[in-house]
């Protein structure tokens, strides 16, 4: 599975899926509770229609078996754990899910079991009437916001990791507070009715015989089967912390001891990273690529253990050769110490709160455009400051709105000239906007160019290189002050592109990258190949003198890829 979403093992996918299951149960489950606002009509019709799917065969066992997966899974990853420090949404998360079957085995005993092996009707009126107005309704409301927040918790884990996820985020938190609050509003209207009605003789006996109410002897067993259910839950939750604590002895038994200068000594066990070794001993220590190897910020000096260590692999050696790194140097991201260590943090976390994981970085292969202004210089000499701010910010009044309609962002001004990101989808997407973009601002500044000859002023003539490849997004600046930005040297090819383009007389120099990423075959175009400044190899590009143009200049290679 390419998708992001799907990534992992086949146990991941697995606690994914079971998880879908059961969170999209929970949805239509407390909605339908919600509905006890409106008429009781309502209430019972849409409980009527899911039982259709829910006590259908198939539904029957699509649902239990996601509860039994999903909690065996739940159990299994906490023996599992090398250690129980998590972070605060994992442990919450943890921490509700065990809270769930308290509850919910009892929900379950009195609806479904009563059902199957009592005959009762466990129509929602049933449910309320059994809870009220005793502790069980808190009790049971309790479950419904322990469920609703552990569902929700895990559904924005997964979700995150898309592209879409962020800008819904800010919509779906007034949809995860509506859920649970409509669904308790409908809760306590139904319970206040029919409690109401349950207290009438004539209209009790209606009721009972409605939902065949359980004898005494019906209730005594289903109180033994809640809790011979419990005891079951106990057992299983208490066999997955023996194996944990159990094997936590087993690795102490089969450990290393680790210790940092200016900082704690710990014992850890064997087979864990360095920086894993740091986090479970919550000694602070900075990786801004989350330990995968693609920077070197982890970086440490072994000062004693060197040589027991085994030698660098060659993404390692790799990345410490970039960085001039010294003897002794190794990334803890990539060492698993088997003997004693003594280590020096070359990068150190200042005592304080760490800055998000999303502010340390992330890498994408995109789309930039750097442009700017030809002559000002020779333009402005003479006019007054003030003036000379007016016209830039009409210049840029005129242009950006063409790189934000197809998804680009500015990323910084530079007085005349600005970066422009475009940070869609994928490359291919990235690299259309991109082309796209450049062309519809060739168009703008045509418009904006005969606004300032009404004016009796001259024209602004314009340069841009456009090129794709791999950037690294973050904030950078110091904490608590860091604008967002990009870095990589796809930012240095555009720019020295743009560079060319004075050299040629153009307005816009393309990548022969950004074409192809496209979907463009260059076979056809007039590609001009160019040594730039601090790229170690040609690159092809294609010029246009004016990029309006580019439809123009792109149209014999669309005709091959037509023919």
């Amino acid at each position: 599975m390419g998708n992001p979403l799907w990534q992992g093992s086949w146990t991941t996918r697995l606690r994914i899926a079971s998880g879908l299951v059961l969170f999209v149960f929970a949805f239509f489950h407390f909605l339908n509770i919600g509905l006890g606002l409106f008429h009781t009509d309502y209430l019972h019709g849409m409980q009527d229609a899911r039982q259709q799917v829910t006590r259908h065969i198939l539904g029957s066992v699509l649902l239990y078996s996601a509860l039994l997966v999903h909690a065996v899974l739940a159990l299994v990853s906490i023996a599992r754990r090398r250690t129980l420090r998590m972070p605060f949404h994992t442990a919450l998360q943890v921490m509700l899910g065990l809270l769930i079957p308290l509850q919910l085995i009892s929900h379950l005993v009195h609806t479904r079991y009563a059902h199957e092996v009592f005959g009762v009707n466990d129509e929602m009126g049933y449910i309320i009437i059994l809870m009220w107005p005793n502790v069980a309704i808190w009790m049971q409301s309790t479950l419904m916001l322990v469920v609703w927040i552990h569902g929700c918790i895990g559904l924005h884990m997964w979700l995150r990791l898309t592209r879409w996820w962020g800008k819904l985020v800010p919509y779906l938190i007034g949809v995860a507070v509506f859920i649970p609050g409509f669904a308790l509003a409908g809760l306590l209207t139904e319970g206040r009715r029919i409690w109401a009605d349950f207290a009438v003789p004539d209209l009790r006996e209606q009721y009972i015989e409605h939902y065949n109410w359980p004898r005494p002897e019906a209730f005594e067993t289903m109180l033994g089967v809640k809790d011979n259910a419990l005891m079951v839950f106990w057992l299983a939750l208490g066999t997955a912390l023996a194996v944990h604590f159990g094997r936590k002895i087993w690795r102490r038994r089969h450990s290393v001891r680790v210790r940092y200068v200016d900082g704690p000594e710990v014992v850890s066990e064997k087979g864990l990273t360095l920086l894993e070794i740091s986090r479970a001993n919550g000694v602070p220590h900075t990786a801004l690529c989350g330990g995968k190897g693609r920077c070197t910020t982890c970086r440490v000096i072994v000062e004693d253990g060197a040589d027991r260590l085994p030698a660098p692999s060659t993404a390692e050696a790799r990345s410490l050769k970039a960085v001039g790194a010294a003897d002794r140097t190794r990334l803890a991201c990539q060492v698993r110490p088997q003997d004693p260590l003594t280590v020096f943090r070359v990068f150190r976390p200042d005592g304080g709160r760490q800055r998000a994981h999303a502010s340390q970085g992330q890498e994408r292969k995109l789309a930039v455009l750097f442009l700017d202004m030809r002559g000002f210089t020779a333009r402005t000499t003479g006019q007054l400051p003030y003036d000379i701010v007016f016209l830039l910010n009409r210049f840029f009044d005129a242009i950006v709105p063409a790189i934000t309609a197809d998804g680009g962002t500015v990323d910084k001004y530079m007085g005349d000239g600005l970066l422009a990101v475009y940070e869609t989808a994928d490359a291919a997407s990235s690299a259309g906007a991109g082309l796209k973009s450049a062309a519809n601002i060739s168009r703008a500044l045509q418009r904006f160019n005969q606004k300032l000859a009404a004016e009796n002023s001259p024209e602004i003539r314009i340069g841009m290189g456009l090129h794709l490849g791999d950037l690294v997004l973050g904030e950078i600046g110091a904490a608590g002050h860091a604008a967002r930005t990009i870095i990589g040297d796809a930012v240095n090819v555009a720019s020295r592109l743009e560079g060319e383009t004075k050299v040629l007389g153009v307005e816009l120099l393309a990548s022969e990258t950004v074409l192809r990423a496209a979907g463009v075959s260059t076979d056809a175009l007039r590609l001009q190949r160019f040594r730039l400044r601090g790229v170690s190899e040609p690159l092809a590009a294609l010029a246009a003198e004016r990029a309006s143009d580019l439809d123009t200049l792109l149209a014999p290679a669309e005709q091959i890829d037509a023919g």
